[in-house]
């Protein structure tokens, strides 16, 4: 059995929902895309956008931002 570094308490519950919360919009916006664009293509715009989203840019920059990287 794998050694748990963070005791399972309301705290990793709150983490939990608190990244779905943030990564929800950027899942739908890549399945709206997938149905036009390649789910590839989709699924790398939303990993990049929730990365950048984890280095601290506000989600619509990190939005902005991923989506001019191909459509400049």
């Amino acid at each position: 059995m794998a050694y748990s570094y963070y005791p399972k308490s309301s705290y990793m519950h709150n983490l939990k929902h608190e990244t779905l919360a943030v990564v929800e919009p950027w899942v739908k916006n890549g399945l709206w895309e997938a149905q036009t664009i390649s789910t590839e293509h989709a699924l790398r715009e939303a990993a990049a956008v929730s990365y950048l989203i984890g280095r601290g840019y506000q989600p619509q920059h990190a939005h902005q931002i991923v989506e001019s990287w191909w459509h400049h």
